[in-house]
């Protein structure tokens, strides 16, 4: 009999922008208790300007016990994938399931001038004509990378653990799956 692999606890959760890695980190810690850290908040500080401490935490991070993240940046994206044990990907259809996803998002986020990471605001709406990083259209632009990205894990980071989730009913299905409802989290995430 084949034993089933341990719980994971050093968790990345890969995709293009707006599919929901963000919401699955936080849906993992809800039900695992393992610590979410947004990977955003390290990365931008005020202005948009990137942190100069971004490297030196997500080595922090890394190092960690346990924790849930999102698999974003490259300099950060090797040293999470050394010390993660499972990448979940989400690969939803984009046209039909994220772009709309990414759309409601940012307008929601620019109508209400929500605060984002270290003060931040979504800019404008019009930007998305005038910004070639603006979020929507850098959702488009990106929308592949992750098919180019995530097969060289097997060489680079050959411990981890992949799964490659195509819906959102799968990705819930696996959070349920390893930490049913009910379980007891009081104590920390389970090893």
């Amino acid at each position: 009999m084949t034993a089933a692999p341990p719980s994971p606890c050093r968790i990345l959760v890969a995709g293009v922008s707006g599919v929901g890695k963000t919401t699955l980190c936080r849906e993992i810690e809800r039900c695992s208790g393992i610590p979410h850290t947004e990977i955003d908040a390290l990365f931008h500080g005020p202005g948009w300007i990137p942190r100069p401490e971004f490297s030196a935490d997500v080595a922090r991070l890394a190092a960690g016990g346990s924790w849930v993240t999102e698999w974003q940046y490259d300099a950060a994206r090797p040293v999470l994938a050394e010390r993660a044990d499972t990448l979940l990907w989400l690969d939803f259809p984009f046209w039909t399931v994220t772009f709309p996803r990414v759309v409601r998002r940012t307008v929601r986020r620019s109508l209400s001038r929500q605060k984002l990471w270290n003060g931040n605001t979504e800019g404008s709406l019009r930007t998305l004509f005038t910004d070639p990083e603006h979020i929507i259209r850098w959702a488009v632009a990106s929308r592949h990378s992750y098919r180019e990205r995530i097969p060289t894990l097997a060489e680079t980071a050959p411990h981890l653990r992949v799964l490659r989730l195509r819906h959102s009913r799968e990705a819930r299905a696996w959070v349920s799956t390893v930490w049913p409802a009910g379980t007891d989290t009081k104590d920390g995430p389970r090893r």
